[in-house]
Order: C-alpha cells, then structure tokens, then sequence
C-alpha cells in the first residue's frame, strides 16, 4: 500500500540512509555482532552522512528541522536491516529533543556540535535496579553543595551505556516532593565519581550497548542542571509520545523486512514437491501478516502527521508503541514457523529477528503500561 505521509525530501533522506548502512554498517555488523559493541568510528560517519542531529540548531551543524518524518525513515531503514546498527534512533528521537529543548545557550555550544558530528554519543538513565516504570521507585539523588550537585545511585538498563560521552540522569533533587521533586543532570565522561558496570549479557539486541552506570559522589557543576529543577517529570512526560512513536515506527519497518524475506523463503523453499507457500494455511498466515502490518503503517502514519502537526498525544503514542510493538512480535514469531527447523538456525536472520524484537514490548513502557494510558483515558 502506497504510503502518502513522506515527501520527496523524506525520501532522499532515505536514500542517504541506505547508502550509509550499505557503506558502513553492512561492512561492519558482523564485528560488532561478536565484540557485542557498535564502533564509535560509526557514529562519526553517520554524522558525516548528515544523519545526527537534523532537528538541532542549524547553527552548531545540524539540520534544524521539527520534522518528525525525518527521523521515521532514518529509524525505518535502520530497523529494516536489524539490529545490529548504531543507535541513532536514540540520539535523534530520545536524546537530542531534551538538549534542543531544555539546554541554555552556553549548554548547546558546549555539546551539540561534538553531538552532531557523531563525536560526543549521549544516553539518558532513568530505570535503577528497584525502578522500571515506577519512577517514584527512583533513588538515585543530587543534593546541592553550593552551585554544585552531588549525585549518588546506580542506573541499569541504559542504551549506549558503554559508549556514552553525555548522560542525562534522572535524579530525585527533593526526597518529600513526590513526582515533582526529580531533575535532570548531565554527567560528562571523566568526571570523578562516574562509573561504568558491566555491559550486561542480553537474550538479543547483541551489538547494542547496554549498561549498568554508577555513581559515587559525583560532583556535578550547577551548569549542567538541564531544564528546571524538580521538574525533570515533567520534562520526560513531554518528550515521551516522540520517543514512543519511534519505537512503533521501527517495530513495523523491522516486522515488515522479516515478513518479506519469508515470503520469499515460502516461495522457494519445497515440500511434498510444492512451494511452502503455495500450502493453504501458510499462504492465510502470510496474507494475515500482510494486512496487519498494511493497517499498523497506515496508523503509524496517521501519528506521523499528528507529530508534524504538532497534535500528537501521549494516548495516541501509547496506542502506537502498544500494537505495532505485539504486532511485530506476532510477526516474527510467525516467520519462525513458517522457516520450519531452519528458523531456529543463527545463520538465518529470522531467528536473530525473534529475539531483537522481544524487547519491544518491554522498554520505552511497558505494553502494560501502555494500556493503563488508554485505558485511563477512556475514565476508567
């Protein structure tokens, strides 16, 4: 189905995109497939391509475009090839929006252009050993010397966490505020105090970067307080629907590459003297698939345009992550079926594919949580 939402400068992008995996990443990914670690070589280049940083400030290098669309190709063609990439969906789609939106000047200077070329790499912390989805769970603290904070707690879970240069961490900065008594502080590489625990050993997302941080009596200057103080809430409740949306929107692109690369295996791969795919049941099972991710783009689509509209809600967002996310579950499970014996072969992308997508329904919310915001909407 023809998708209407992009225009012919999303779709150069695109092309951009694609020339960078093909270069880059393809060359690449089966390095960092084993040393479980993107090179940071691969951040620089994408920055080269122009692919970090086009919705920050013209002015320090970057696109400066609101354009959500942007980031949905880069995401989609990215999530088309696996997930054995650099996390740029985390620098644009997560990070970037809280450094465009919340730093000061002097803050921007100091860190968007190093940003922007792929140079600086950045992550936020937020989920503790005791914390997930429950951020009143947070006990990681600053508590201010001065113009200083000092911050001490331990955060797990967090993308890019080996490569990390900037790191915006959720702290609690007033123990009897409740919700209102988080902000957010960017703890640099180097500073004292500052430690990295061990990469953890993840079922899937192998190349992805994921770690436990540390941090003992780290003492960070009053000038990298990002946003307002006791509102860092407040600050990730605004960011949150965007960041959602990404994950749906490369839960679908992804979903989508494992179902065309089935169809193909169904079309080739014989039994009984007979393509697989000419079979019956398999045929329904791959002319479901195909109607159910035709509706999920079409709704991704429809949130597209809501962001660029500046319309989008946290309900709509929730409603995007929630399905596209257990849609792309379905979808690889599926495929494993369909590839028989085979699909439970490393050498076959589908198995890599089953166990990449798994955590979709987990991080950036729950699907659980996910239903609690629809349903909560509905006055329940």
């Amino acid at each position: 189905m023809k998708r209407l939402v992009f225009e012919p400068e999303h779709e150069q992008l695109r092309e951009t995109a694609r020339q960078y995996i093909e270069s880059v990443v393809a060359p690449q990914a089966q390095k960092w497939e084993q040393q479980r670690l993107v090179d940071r070589a691969a951040y620089v280049e994408a920055g080269k391509y122009g692919l970090i940083g086009f919705n920050l400030p013209e002015r320090f290098g970057g696109g400066g475009s609101d354009d959500f669309r942007f980031n949905a190709v880069i995401v989609e063609e990215l999530a088309k090839f696996g997930s054995v990439t650099p996390a740029l969906s985390l620098q644009n789609d997560i990070v970037a929006p809280y450094l465009k939106s919340l730093a000061n000047e002097e803050q921007q200077a100091r860190w968007l252009p190093g940003y922007i070329t792929g140079e600086i790499i950045g992550a936020i912390a937020m989920s503790e050993p005791g914390a997930g989805s429950d951020l009143a769970g947070i006990r990681t603290t600053a508590t201010r010397d001065g113009d200083d904070w000092i911050l001490n707690g331990s955060k797990t879970f967090i993308s890019a966490g080996v490569n990390s240069d900037v790191v915006i961490v959720v702290a609690r900065t007033d123990p009897d505020a409740g919700h209102q008594g988080f902000s957010l502080l960017v703890v640099e590489r180097g500073m004292e105090g500052f430690s990295r625990g061990r990469k953890l050993d993840k079922m899937g997302q192998h190349a992805q970067d994921t770690a436990e941080l540390h941090f003992d009596s780290v003492r960070i200057p009053g000038r990298n307080l990002l946003g307002e103080p006791n509102r860092g809430f407040y600050h990730l409740m605004h960011n949150l629907p965007s960041e959602r949306l990404s994950i749906a929107v490369g839960a679908v692109a992804g979903a989508r590459e494992t179902w065309r690369q089935t169809l193909e295996y169904a079309k080739d791969r014989k039994a009984f003297g007979q393509p697989i795919g000419s079979f019956q049941h398999n045929r329904f099972v791959l002319a479901e698939l195909d109607t159910e991710l035709d509706i999920a783009e079409q709704y991704i689509d429809r949130c597209l345009r809501a962001v660029v509209d500046d319309e989008l809600t946290a309900v709509q967002a929730a409603k995007a992550k929630w399905w596209c996310t257990e849609l792309a579950k379905k979808v690889v499970d599926a495929c494993v079926q369909l590839h028989g014996g085979y699909g439970y072969m490393n050498e076959y992308r589908v198995a890599k594919d089953y166990v990449d997508a798994r955590i979709q329904t987990i991080f950036g919310g729950t699907t659980e949580i996910m239903k609690d915001i629809v349903g909560r909407d509905l006055g329940l």
